[in-house]
């Protein structure tokens, strides 16, 4: 019986947003194989994290696409980020919290060019007059990675409602991101 790798990452990505210390042997039964197959298809760990890290750059690089974020104003840009990136939140907040995709200068290049467009998006809000000029459009970035992987985690533990994911996320970030009148 042939083996689905796409099966056995989506699989894996499943259990591991839910429980992050998942062990190989209960990757491999999520998948439904064994932990031998498993280790043919991912040598240990750190390959089956490899994966999923590409797993999730296409996600997100799928969701900056659906997002248009050069239509609109640059605050209607990241709504639709936003709610394009909510079915990937999972896997992202997991992957933010993996150390070793951080280690060392090799980077995945993917990451990089999903920081340039979003970072692209909040230049473009702050060049219109919508976003503060005193944070950094990389600072804007970072800060949406990780409202997205707290909704996940809010969401994941039953402490938020998936209905309110959007609107949480964005009203916060935009919140502090407005550009404010001086009195």
């Amino acid at each position: 019986m042939a083996v689905d790798p796409d099966h056995v990452l989506r699989s894996a990505a499943a259990l591991l947003t839910r429980k992050s210390t998942a062990t190989m042997d209960e990757v491999a039964k999520a998948a439904g194989i064994s932990r031998a197959t498993l280790h043919r298809h991912f040598a240990g760990r750190d390959a089956l994290v490899r994966a999923l890290e590409t797993l999730c750059i296409a996600e997100c690089k799928a969701a900056l696409d659906a997002a248009r974020l050069d239509e609109g104003t640059a605050s209607e840009a990241v709504r639709r980020l936003v709610g394009a990136a909510e079915p990937a939140a999972g896997l992202l907040a997991f992957l933010y919290t993996e150390n070793q995709l951080f280690e060392g200068e090799e980077q995945n290049a993917g990451w990089s060019l999903i920081d340039d467009r979003i970072s692209a998006l909040f230049r473009r809000g702050q060049l219109s007059g919508e976003f503060r000029i005193d944070l950094t459009p990389a600072w804007l970035t970072e800060a949406l990675y990780g409202l997205i992987a707290s909704g996940a985690w809010m969401v994941r533990s039953g402490k938020g409602a998936p209905k309110d994911f959007q609107h949480m996320i964005v009203e916060l970030l935009l919140g502090g991101a407005l550009r404010r009148e001086e009195s």
